[in-house]
């Protein structure tokens, strides 16, 4: 069996698609990163 048949035949795991709108996932994540960001200087935990 070659290395290629071996990738083929493991089952996916459920882990994020390769073919996905790659700039939403970008965007999202630095949205949470602002956000987390001013929650902490709010509080004063910073």
């Amino acid at each position: 069996m070659t290395a290629n048949a071996a990738t083929v035949t493991r089952a996916r795991t459920g882990g994020p698609q390769e073919d996905g709108p790659k700039i939403l996932e970008h965007v999202m994540g630095w949205t949470l990163v602002v956000l987390l960001a001013m929650l902490v200087t709010q509080l004063g935990l910073l």
